[in-house]
């Protein structure tokens, strides 16, 4: 879950000078890692093997 903090942390990491594409492109980076975070806290994840497996059924 994203934070005040979190975000109070990224805006002090922006440069001097930024544009709404960068911040917003940051948010959404910072949501996605958020969310892979719970969901390898939660074991909602496949291993390198499981995704090797999924990746041959592509073919």
């Amino acid at each position: 879950m994203l934070t005040k903090e979190k975000m109070h942390d990224l805006i002090d990491h922006l440069p001097e000078g930024f544009s709404l594409d960068d911040i917003v492109e940051r948010i959404i980076l910072l949501q996605k890692l958020e969310t892979a975070r719970e969901q390898i806290k939660n074991g909602d994840y496949l291993t390198e093997e499981e995704f090797d497996k999924e990746v041959d059924t592509w073919d």
